[in-house]
């Protein structure tokens, strides 16, 4: 059988206020074709569909629509867990019609192994379908089934003992699939994932994911990436840059050819739907920027834009540029005396998040911002470094 993984949508999201929806449609109409072109027998969706979980009516539409299409009235079988960042039940809610049309969704963590015939090879794929395991859910499942000693266990162990729990639905006739949306030691996060770890608590050892199936299909990390493991682990990662600290990356969906037995060898199909995130640093000032909008560089991206200013930047010269250029995020003047204070520090300097976050722990004792509070704060640093460019 054909599978495709994919993940961490994020319908809804926009950036700095402009919406992302033309560049999500652009990826549902290329997935659709890739899924045909490919002859994919089965999707898996590993969660984060959504932005929040009270999404916009157009990205509900967009989902709806969209999981229809690459369903095509039951010829190609597509499996969905929620993320962190989904409504579990809000999700599962459409889910006895969506089986009509082979479409499986899951929105919370359940008992049972999933097992999902594939009519083209007359396979069975059978999936541990393991939907964001939030503290509270994985104890509320684990109790009905569990000894005392694994309810007490450190989160990692609890997640272990639920997937070789399930791991006993394997064959080796079947295709042994896992998926989830969590975060495994080892892989790289990038600033646009709002964090489910928290202190360490919520991340996941290698170790409980190695259950013998022959692909593990996660979600939440937005860099595609393999984990290092005994398992064949993959993060597909985000098909769209959602933060400027995904500049750069080349986003794609993952495919793979599996039979029973048969050692993965999954491949990149590279996404060109979303816009690209880049950073711009004008050195040479405000007659720099307008020569490379001239020169139409970077013309269809989103850009993050540093520009070294020797007087102070006015309101109507920033204001200019954005009428320039409606792709401008950030306009941040530097000043030299800031450039200065800039090449004295270290190289490995902390970000202005990081730097936020450390200090609410040392206020707090220990305690972790919410990820709320840690985007307000940056926002107000935003609005302030234009007031003080404009002079307010």
């Amino acid at each position: 059988m054909r599978i495709l993984h994919t993940a961490d949508w994020h319908f809804g999201r926009s950036l700095e206020g402009r919406s992302r929806l033309s560049e999500q449609i652009a990826f549902m109409d290329e997935l659709v074709s890739i899924v045909k072109e490919e002859a994919i027998d089965l999707v898996l969706i590993a969660g984060d569909i959504y932005d929040s979980v009270n999404p916009p009516a157009a990205a509900e539409q967009l989902f709806y629509e969209g999981i229809a299409r690459l369903a095509d009235g039951g010829k190609r079988q597509v499996a969905i867990i929620s993320g962190n960042h989904d409504h579990p039940d809000r999700l599962a809610a459409s889910g006895p019609l969506a089986a009509t049309q082979g479409i499986t969704l899951i929105g919370l963590p359940v008992q049972d192994i999933q097992s999902i015939g594939i009519a083209r090879t007359g396979e069975l794929a059978r999936l541990i379908a393991l939907p964001y395991p939030s503290e509270s859910r994985l104890k509320e499942l684990l109790s009905e089934v569990a000894e005392e000693e694994v309810l007490r266990s450190k989160y990692s162990e609890r997640v272990g003992a639920l997937i070789r729990k399930q791991a006993t639905g394997f064959e080796p006739n079947t295709v042994n699939l896992i998926m989830s949306h969590l975060y495994v030691l080892g892989g790289h996060e990038t600033e646009s994932e709002r964090p489910i770890q928290v202190g360490g608590a919520y991340t996941v050892d290698t170790e409980a994911l190695n259950a013998g199936a022959q692909y593990v299909a996660l979600g939440h990390l937005h860099r595609p990436q393999f984990v290092k493991s005994d398992a064949m682990i993959r993060y597909s990662g985000s098909p769209i840059a959602y933060s400027f600290s995904e500049a750069g990356q080349a986003k794609s969906v993952t495919i793979l050819e599996l039979a029973p037995g048969q050692v993965a060898e999954p491949k990149e199909i590279f996404l060109t739907s979303g816009r690209p995130l880049v950073s711009w640093k004008a050195r040479d000032g405000i007659g720099q920027v307008h020569q490379w909008l001239d020169e139409q560089r970077d013309s269809t991206a989103w850009i993050d834009l540093e520009i070294t200013m020797t007087a102070a930047m006015s309101i109507e010269q920033i204001q200019a540029l954005r009428k320039a250029y409606e792709g401008f995020i950030h306009i941040r003047p530097i000043y030299p005396e800031m450039e200065a204070v800039r090449e004295a520090l270290p190289k490995a300097t902390f970000s202005m998040e990081e730097h936020f976050t450390r200090f609410y722990a040392r206020q707090t004792g220990g305690a972790q911002p919410e990820p709320a509070l840690v985007q307000l704060f940056l926002e107000l640093l935003q609005e302030k470094d234009l007031g003080d460019a404009s002079g307010e």
